[in-house]
């Protein structure tokens, strides 16, 4: 289930014969005695698995660095499982598990799931894969959160309703069921994701690995309940779960409350049979075409891999990484160098049976699509003939081992999603035993497995051609991991940092605020952190509205170039000097300013900085990199031309513009950007970053494990003289009114329809009533899945997979915008739009309740806990606050004012500021292939 966000949406079997079995015991039935301990089964680097004993097993992996628990309930089943007619059950039932339980039902004073999660201010998601499903949560360490969430996963483990009216109800035709289906409509509207779904049906004769994890329509359509309940009751129990408990927590505490809760669950009477369709060898070329609107062209060539288990597994990565790598690898050079192609990648899921890894190419529009195909496999099938380097493997072991630095320095990313995708290959030490088997991975090893699965006869793209001397990649089975573990310690445990209080005011008393040569303003927020990570955020201010003027295209072409070369060093060379100081590190901007965000370690620190000297001074601006940006930006342009979401963004955008053509704010169509960014000249790049690039209106905040006084020597000695020749001046936010306009766009052949809500409000963040307004939002539309407009939208009508409010409001100009969105079929856009339209009259009539406040206000105040708990974040903030000299001392203030709001002061600044008359609905969709009723009640 993934959580749509805001401004734009950026964009989880049984067979009858189960129906019968025995629903498993509820909890408070166990009998009552003492429970059996947990038995200690394994430790490694810090993480200790225990097993209880109704089987259930347990992972926990303690880390005081940051105020804040993780925890993922793992259960080994996804859609491997299910039967014919079932497709898309595990997800089904991943989304009704956020559905009313017995104790958290919703009535009587109990919470429902989704309103204790958006109490506890978590982060929290369920995915489903094809081999498992997890419920992760990242909160607020204490005593209350954590028994509240262990109670909560504990209670729906077996006693979740699974009910009727949660599905589907007939009579009311509304439920979950037309949620899933809307956001399977949504995958439908990618023509990426089509493609790719296509090209792995293809390739698998019988495994549940060639369907896509959603499922079909018609199946997510007609889900029988009893079935689902059936699949549920088999698989939703303690023998086939993973508890993972991550972040501040007292060891034996934790485990003795997790097996007071869980460990009563009686283990249930069935044996789960395993699964055991094995997909034949493939013997041949396969192909498949879909012809639909898109604005590009996309080829894919798929492969039968090793299960991710398997040692082939680890070579593979590197295999991929060696051809799809930007920009040094194989397929890189030659189709996004030869303008065959503007992006390369290559996916590898991760599965405990033989597996499937995929090349991509996206085309241009009106590119050689057959001849970026044929360059694809030379690339890919020519590995045998032009074997891989050794500088080759070493550049992609370095880059894989990176990322692994950083996932190993997370602790709530390794609980939620590493931990999970290892026990989903086969067992949780995967994550270290992978990484020792690539330390010692050779030449010899990665070229044999491209020679071993890399092959035409193994491949989905293309045509079947008979030949009398086959080759054939034979699939290796999954291995033993109770044999291959079994001895098995790792190496030592990462290094811990601090505990480590997060609020406002402690933020501040630790903070060193300083002006550095050159006029640089400096955060710094010194702190042992987790493997010594370091963020750091450097913000270069530029320009003014009249300097700027028509100068958008080159100022962010300027940005985009930054990391394609310098003076000294290639592109390549940047990344694997990245990747070497094992730097996680994004350089984004535009014409208005460049920031650049560093995560590292306290060692590496003082080589990144350099190298980020070298990349925003001294850009080698190549003829042949400006080239290929630029057809990749146009591609990007064209692929967005066709769909809804960019394009009511971009006509929501344009109706609140308030700037006059030129201006470095106003808001072009997409077909004018397009035009605009055809035009542009190398020369008027080069020009912008001469003129506007300097550092004397710089911020910079570091917040982690460095050393100050060097940090600020070497920015000074940096950056300290280097000024840029135009001045600076922040350019204004501002926006225009709106009436009540309504804009409807017409987007062919899309299942799904986007609409948005848009309001401009004279408010700033510091404006007495923003606090007032901002937890009205919040209740209204702001809360995750739980708020007036999901619960009427999506809970409770089924109409949007993702719906929501959100107020925007500037720190410096009066310039708010209040704005709402969903997504939907097209036939039920105009069902969206009245019952939006209906829960804000509401609203303003009757006001929320003091109970919905209380619960909105705690949630939020949680979030924000675990917002400052992240230290890139709070780096990126406390840079944003030097530019206009705010503290820390603003979130505290704020966090007081919300605490101190009452429910009348909260509906009063509803109503004052929201103006149902004024609000405006821009909406694209298929309306004429949904019916002429839909489209007309659009308009």
């Amino acid at each position: 289930m993934k959580l749509l966000t805001v401004l734009m949406l950026s964009a989880g079997l049984l067979s009858p014969a189960f129906v019968g079995a025995a629903p498993a015991a509820p909890a408070k039935a166990a009998k009552a005695g003492p429970v059996a301990a947990p038995l200690k089964v394994t430790s490694v680097e810090g993480i200790t698995e225990y097993r209880l004993g109704n089987g259930m097993r347990v992972l926990l992996l303690p880390d005081a660095s940051k105020p804040n628990l993780t925890t993922n309930i793992v259960y080994m089943v996804g859609s491997r499982h299910e039967n014919y007619g079932e497709t898309g059950m595990a997800h089904l039932l991943e989304h009704l598990l956020f559905k009313p339980s017995k104790n958290f039902s919703g009535k009587n004073g109990q919470k429902t799931p989704v309103e204790v999660l958006n109490a506890t201010g978590a982060h929290f998601n369920g995915t489903t894969s094809y081999d498992r499903t997890n419920y992760y949560a990242t909160f607020p360490a204490n005593d209350e959160n954590l028994k509240t969430m262990l109670a909560l996963e504990a209670d729906r483990m077996v006693n979740a309703n699974i009910d009727q009216n949660d599905l589907w109800n007939k009579s009311t035709q509304k439920g979950e069921m037309t949620v899933v289906r809307n956001e399977f409509e949504s995958g439908e509207s990618n023509p990426m994701a089509v493609i790719s779904e296509r090209i792995q049906a293809v390739a698998f004769d019988w495994h549940n690995y060639g369907k896509s994890t959603i499922g079909a329509r018609s199946d997510i359509e007609q889900v029988n309940i009893n079935h689902l309940r059936a699949f549920y009751t088999n698989y939703y129990q303690p023998d086939n779960a993973v508890l993972v408990v991550a972040g501040r927590f007292e060891q034996e505490k934790v485990l003795k409350q997790i097996n007071e809760l869980f460990g009563r669950i009686p283990k249930p009477a069935r044996v789960l049979a395993p699964t055991y369709t094995a997909e034949p060898v493939q013997d041949g070329e396969r192909q498949v075409t879909v012809r639909r609107s898109g604005g590009t062209q996309f080829v894919g060539v798929g492969y039968h891999i090793a299960p991710s288990g398997h040692a082939d597994a680890v070579a593979l990565d590197i295999v991929g990484r060696v051809l799809a790598d930007m920009p040094g690898g194989r397929l890189h050079k030659a189709l996004v160098e030869s303008k065959l192609a503007t992006r390369v990648f290559y996916n590898g899921a991760n599965n405990l049976e033989a597996a499937y890894g995929m090349f991509g190419a996206v085309v241009p529009k009106d590119g050689q699509l057959e001849q970026a195909q044929e360059a694809m496999l030379k690339v890919i099938e020519g590995l045998k003939s032009e074997p891989i380097t050794q500088a080759e493997m070493a550049r992609a072991v370095q880059a894989e081992q990176a990322q692994m630095s950083r996932v190993m320095n997370d602790t709530a990313r390794l609980a939620s999603s590493h931990l999970t995708e290892a026990l989903a290959s086969g067992d949780w030490r995967l994550v270290f035993s992978q990484r020792d088997q690539l330390e010692k991975l050779d030449l010899a090893s990665v070229q044999a497995a491209a020679n071993k699965y890399l092959l035409a006869s193994n491949r989905t793209v293309g045509r079947f051609v008979p030949t009398d001397a086959p080759q054939r990649a034979e699939m290796p089975a999954t291995p033993d991991f109770a044999v291959t573990l079994k001895d098995y310690k790792g190496k030592a445990a990462v290094a811990q940092g601090e505990a480590f209080d997060a609020s406002p005011a402690n933020i501040d008393a630790r903070t060193e605020r300083v002006t550095l040569a050159g006029g640089i303003k400096a955060a710094l927020l010194q702190k042992k952190t987790k493997g010594g990570e370091v963020s750091v955020t450097l913000k270069l201010n530029m320009g003014t509205a009249d300097n700027l003027r028509g100068k958008s295209e080159a100022g962010a072409m300027a940005a985009n170039l930054l990391t394609h070369g310098t003076e000294t060093m290639s592109r390549q060379e940047i990344k694997d000097t990245f990747d070497k100081l094992k730097v996680k590190w994004m350089i984004n901007g535009g014409p208005e300013g460049v920031q650049v965000t560093l995560t590292t370690v306290r060692e590496n620190l003082g080589a990144a900085v350099d190298l980020v000297a070298q990349l925003l001074k001294k850009p080698a601006f190549a003829p042949v990199e400006f080239e290929e940006a630029k057809r990749a930006l146009v591609a990007n342009i064209e692929r967005q031309m066709p769909e809804p979401q960019p394009l009511v963004s971009n006509a929501f955008s344009r109706l609140i513009d308030a700037t006059p053509e030129g201006h470095i704010r106003h808001v072009d169509t997409l077909q004018q950007k397009l035009a605009k960014v055809k035009a542009l000249k190398l020369e008027d790049v080069k020009a912008f970053h001469g003129a506007f690039y300097g550092a004397g209106s710089a911020r910079l905040a570091a917040v982690g494990d460095f050393d100050a006084a060097a940090l600020k020597s070497q920015v000074s000695a940096l950056f300290g003289n280097w000024k840029a020749q135009q001045d600076y001046q922040r350019v204004a936010d501002t926006n225009k009114a709106t009436h009540g306009d309504k804009i409807v766009l017409e987007t062919p052949d899309k299942a799904n329809s986007f609409l948005m809500a848009v309001l401009p409000l004279p408010l700033k963040d510091d404006a007495p009533d923003y606090p007032a307004l901002m937890m009205a939002d919040h209740m209204l539309g702001g809360g995750a899945l739980h708020s007036r407009l999901a619960d009427r939208i999506r809970q409770k009508e089924g109409l949007s997979y993702g719906i929501g409010s959100q107020l925007v409001a500037p720190s410096q100009d009066p310039a708010a915008i209040w704005l709402a969105y969903a997504i939907s079929a097209p036939q039920n856009t105009r069902k969206v739009e009245a019952a939006m339209r209906e829960e804000i009259a509401k609203a303003l009539a009757e006001g929320f309740s003091q109970s919905e406040l209380d619960e909105a206000r705690k949630g939020w105040l949680q979030g924000e806990q675990v917002q400052r708990t992240g230290d890139e974040s709070l780096a990126r903030r406390l840079g944003h606050y030097l530019n206009f000299d705010r503290t820390m001392a603003y979130d505290g203030a704020l966090e007081a004012k919300v605490a101190a709001l009452s429910v009348a002061q909260v509906n009063a600044a509803l109503r004052a500021y929201v103006k149902p008359a004024d609000i405006a609905i821009v909406s694209a969709g298929d309306f004429a292939k949904a019916g002429a009723g839909a489209a007309a009640a659009a308009k």
